[in-house]
C-alpha cells in the first residue's frame, strides 16, 4: 500500500516507515502531523479526489535541518563587477507512522 501526499508545494510518495525530507513545517520534533492526500493504492484498488481525502496518512516530526549550502556567483564581463550569494534550505525530515483507509 501507499499513498501520494501533498505537503510544502510538492508530492511524494510514501509507503508505511519510510523517512523522507520535506519543505520546513511548523511542528516540533517529536510531534504527528496529519498530511494530505491525493491518491492511495493499496494493490488494484486506487483511490483518487474525494475517496482519496477520507485516507489518513500520519508522520511523525524526525528532525529538522538545513540542506547542503549552494554557492551563487554572478558576475559581468568586462564591468569588475562580481557578487557571491550562498543558500541553505531548511527542511523537515518526516517518518511515516501510518496509511488507513476511511
Amino acid at each position: 500500500m501507499y499513498a501520494i501526499v501533498k505537503t510544502g508545494g510538492k508530492q511524494y510518495k510514501v509507503t508505511e516507515g519510510l523517512i523522507f525530507e520535506t519543505e520546513l513545517l511548523k511542528a516540533e520534533v517529536g510531534s504527528e502531523v496529519a498530511l494530505e492526500v491525493v491518491l492511495a493504492a493499496d494493490g488494484d484498488k486506487v483511490l483518487v479526489g474525494s475517496d482519496a481525502a477520507n485516507v489518513k496518512v500520519s508522520a511523525t516530526v524526525v528532525e529538522h535541518g538545513k540542506g547542503k549550502k549552494i554557492n551563487i556567483f554572478t558576475y559581468k564581463a568586462k564591468k569588475n563587477i562580481r557578487k557571491r550569494q550562498g543558500h541553505r534550505q531548511p527542511y523537515t525530515k518526516l517518518k511515516v507512522n501510518s496509511i488507513t483507509l476511511g
